[in-house]
This record gives C-alpha cells, structure tokens and sequence, in this order.
C-alpha cells in the first residue's frame, strides 16, 4: 500500500464533516472525494475540505480508480446498498454505526467484503482513543480482578421532529440503533466479543414507532453482567463502570472517553487523561490505514465477528419488544 492513502466519503452530513476533520489531522490520510445525493452538496463539501473530487452520486467515485477506501456516512438504513457496491468495486470500507440495520444485512455485507477480498471494518470510533485502549489494557492485566458488572448510559435529548433521522422509523431511526450501540460495545469489549447468554429489556417507543428509551440488562454468564441504557428523549450523565472484584474504573463521558480513573481496594489509584489529538475520530482511521499497510482484511481491535454479536443484540432486544423497521421479514 502506497504511504498516501485516497479516501473517499459517501454523505456530507454532520458525521462526515466531523469524520473528515478528524481525518485530516492523520499522517498519510488524503480526503480525496466526496459523493452526496447532488452534486451542489458534493462540490460545496468538497470546497470546505479542500478535496479534489466531488461527485453527485456513490457509484461514480466508486469507478474511480484513485479511490482506495471508502467511509460511509449515510443513514444507517442505506448502509448495506453502498457497502456492497464498493466492495464489488474492490475498495476497502469503514462504514459509520450502527453498520448496519441487522444481523442480517451485516452478515451479508461480510460475505461480500470476504469474497471480494477487500478490508471493512465498522467506525466505532471511540474503541480506539487512547483513554479507552488503557481501560482495555487495565482489564487485560487483571488490575482490578474478576470483572463482575458494566453499568453505562448513552442518553441525550433531541428536540421532537417526525421526519428527522432520530425519531424516522423509514431511517431507522430510535435510540438503541444510535445510541445503545455505545454502551453495547463497551459491554462486548469488557467481556471480551462474547454473545451474551441472556438479556432482559424495556422500551419506550413514541409516537412515530421509534424506540426513544431502552434499558438492557444482559448476562454474560455467571456472575458476569451489564446494566445499559440509552435515550433520545432524556439528558442523562453518561458516564461508564466497570466493576471488578478489586475495584473499578470510571469513565466520566464514556463515549467520548477523554479519562479513566482506575481504584483499587477502595483507593483511588490512577488518573489516566492522554493527550487527545484533533476531534477523536482520526484514531479509527489511522487504524484501517494500519490495517491496509499490513494487508490486513479487518481490525483485530473491531473486528467483524464483534460486531455480529453486538448487532445480533440488537435485532434480540428489538425482537423481545416486538420492535421491526419497515421491510425486515
């Protein structure tokens, strides 16, 4: 793999301007082309971002051949169509979260990228700020013990609007999709990618079908267990627990994960605030750069299996709340 990398976004909405700030703070990274519904919206992204290539639709950036990985920023509902037209297209995908709208539609994009033989991997950003790769570092060295509970909330409150993406169930819209992904992931990397062996949850759903609360209570086995919530109709404190059988770590905000504070035996011990370059987001990017120099075709730290599980969670709390978008079987 050459030392400057091409990419390519599809969307230019707000994640991929915040996406493709943070990628123009990595080493070697080139935001070379931006796709959109038109092309105005592409050639206007392109000009705030100083990229050379705009396009009016995905499938022509796809065709070219400059073009070596594509991030994916569109609502989530039309993550599977792009997705396998760029692998088809030989280019390698970070594709934004939730990757998908279910386990269904991921294990065939899966499928896709494997038989085409080209990288993918979801954006999960926050799995890769510093902050949180010394919590993982700290739960592999058993500092704190046998890790027994996970307790975190992803919980904001967003002004009511039928055909916004947050409460749109033809968007695939609801909290635990957008926002319950995070503390789910947060679970899966305390107990390791595994599938949980039970879970019991409640949902609120308003009044356009939308999830707007869900709580998810889930065991891993044994002792083993999280405690999870997420809203878009709540303010709530965010913060992340772990609790071991010789202390904890707190992640104040954990989604955005700037600290950790790790106690001991009732001590607090450990205060860990690294230097967090740009908005965060260049960190997951730096990894699929990584990754493509290695010839790698996923991320050992997000990898594609994990991500399975945790969708299939997903579709499980939707299916024990009887809870379907429009079109899944």
């Amino acid at each position: 793999m050459k030392d400057r990398i091409n990419w390519g976004v599809v969307g230019t909405g707000g994640i991929t301007r915040r996406f493709s700030k943070g990628l123009q703070a990595v080493e070697g990274a080139h935001l070379y082309a931006a796709a959109s519904r038109t092309g105005e919206k592409a050639e206007a992204f392109a000009a705030e971002f100083g990229c050379p290539r705009a396009y009016g639709d995905y499938r022509a950036m796809l065709e070219d051949p400059a073009v070596d990985v594509v991030y994916i920023g569109t609502p989530h509902v039309t993550h599977k169509e792009i997705a396998i037209h760029a692998f088809r297209a030989k280019k390698a995908v970070l594709c934004e979260k939730p990757v998908s709208i279910n386990a269904a539609e991921l294990s065939a994009m899966i499928a896709e990228a494997r038989a085409n033989k080209v990288f993918f991997m979801e954006a999960m950003w926050t799995r890769f700020v510093p902050a949180l790769r010394k919590v993982k570092e700290w739960i592999d060295s058993g500092i704190i013990g046998d890790i027994k509970i996970v307790q975190a909330n992803f919980c904001f409150s967003v002004p009511f609007n039928p055909q916004s993406r947050i409460y749109n169930i033809d968007l695939g819209g609801g909290a635990l999709l957008d926002a319950g992904v995070y503390p789910l992931s947060l679970a899966s990397l305390v107990f390791g990618g595994k599938r949980p062996e039970a879970l019991s949850s409640m949902m609120y759903r308003g009044t356009t079908g939308v999830d707007e609360e869900v709580s998810v209570l889930l065991s891993y086995g044994g002792p083993r267990m999280a405690c999870l919530s997420a809203a878009v109709s709540a303010a709530c404190v965010n913060d992340g627990w772990i609790y071991g059988t010789e202390g904890h770590i707190h992640l104040p905000d954990f989604v955005f994960s700037h600290r950790a504070d790790l106690h001991r035996n009732g001590r607090y011990i450990h205060h860990c605030e690294p230097e967090f370059v740009s908005n965060g987001y260049n960190y997951e990017v730096q990894e699929v750069m990584n990754c493509l120099r290695e010839g790698k075709l996923e991320s050992g730290i997000m990898g594609l299996a994990e991500s399975l599980v945790i969708m299939e969670t997903m579709d499980r709390v939707r299916a024990q709340n009887g809870f379907r978008y429009p079109g899944e079987s």
